[in-house]
């Protein structure tokens, strides 16, 4: 599992005499409040390339209580929820975001924000452990991680996954079904836990007392990770054409990086999906 979380410049933010921010308002103010230009400080950073960027549109989406589809299969891009959010995104990324972020994916902004200059930057969970390696990072000991701020509607931490299965044309069925239990058992989950690279799906590693011990990374890491599971919403569209759906609505994200009106974008992207979802499902 990869929750979304903030990773959070602790220095930067006592500077300034704030705190963790508690709503999306507050994270849009300190972000505000935190960039400096004449100093090269900036108060958010994250993705803004095409296709790379929809997670962090969607993430927010999730605090405005929507998703991009609903239950029945219709798509939800241009309800209030959608464009609410699209609205957030484009004010963090024009307002407090550095230059040239429209095209940065997540290496380009965890490079930022392991430099020092970065308030808060929003992404998965399994980026961390660069930010406390000494040979990577100006920012070790300084970094707070936070469970996404509450939207107007919910707090909500978006969620992608990996899973792992065994192809109808397997030749070797049973020991692909034994690799599979192997890589997803308790110990393996540890080991993934313990390095700070990502989440096990299994909370029974997660409530494990001695795992938790030989955990690297440090323990506000954990707890945003525990609190995170608590209020997991899955990230993106469970559909076929997630990568058309990303590579859509991203250019569209990009285009707001550079002025558009996120409505207008919005709509366009809509119309310009809605055939291939379609066609997916025939």
């Amino acid at each position: 599992m990869d929750y979304w979380i903030v990773y959070w410049n602790k220095t930067l933010f006592e500077k300034k005499g704030l705190a963790y921010p508690e709503t999306f308002e507050d994270m849009a103010k300190a972000a505000e409040a935190l960039t400096d230009k004449s100093t090269n400080t900036y108060g958010f950073v994250a993705r803004g390339l095409k296709n790379a960027n929809a997670p962090v549109w969607t993430t927010f989406m999730l605090g405005y209580g929507g998703t991009p589809l609903s239950s029945d299969g219709k798509l939800q891009t241009t309800s209030q929820a959608a464009v609410d959010a699209a609205s957030l995104y484009q004010r963090l990324m024009t307002k407090s975001a550095p230059p040239g972020v429209s095209g940065f994916n997540w290496a380009e902004a965890q490079s930022a924000f392991l430099q020092g200059k970065i308030g808060m930057w929003l992404d998965g969970v399994g980026f961390a452990p660069p930010i406390e390696n000494p040979e990577k990072s100006r920012v070790v000991g300084q970094v707070g991680y936070g469970v996404m701020p509450k939207g107007p509607s919910a707090r909500a931490a978006a969620t992608t996954g990996d899973g792992i299965g065994v192809t109808a044309a397997s030749q070797k069925k049973e020991a692909a079904y034994l690799f599979c239990q192997w890589a997803i058992s308790h110990d393996m989950g540890a080991r993934l836990l313990q390095a700070g690279a990502g989440v096990p799906f299994r909370q029974s590693i997660l409530e494990d007392q001695k795992v938790r011990e030989g955990v690297k990374m440090p323990g506000p890491w954990l707890d945003a990770v525990a609190g995170s599971a608590k209020v997991s919403q899955l990230a993106l569209p469970v559909i076929i054409p997630v990568t058309e759906f990303r590579d859509i609505y991203g250019v569209a994200l990009t285009n707001m990086i550079g002025g558009s009106d996120p409505a207008a974008e919005l709509t366009t992207a809509t119309a310009q999906f809605e055939p291939v979802l379609a066609r997916s499902e025939g």
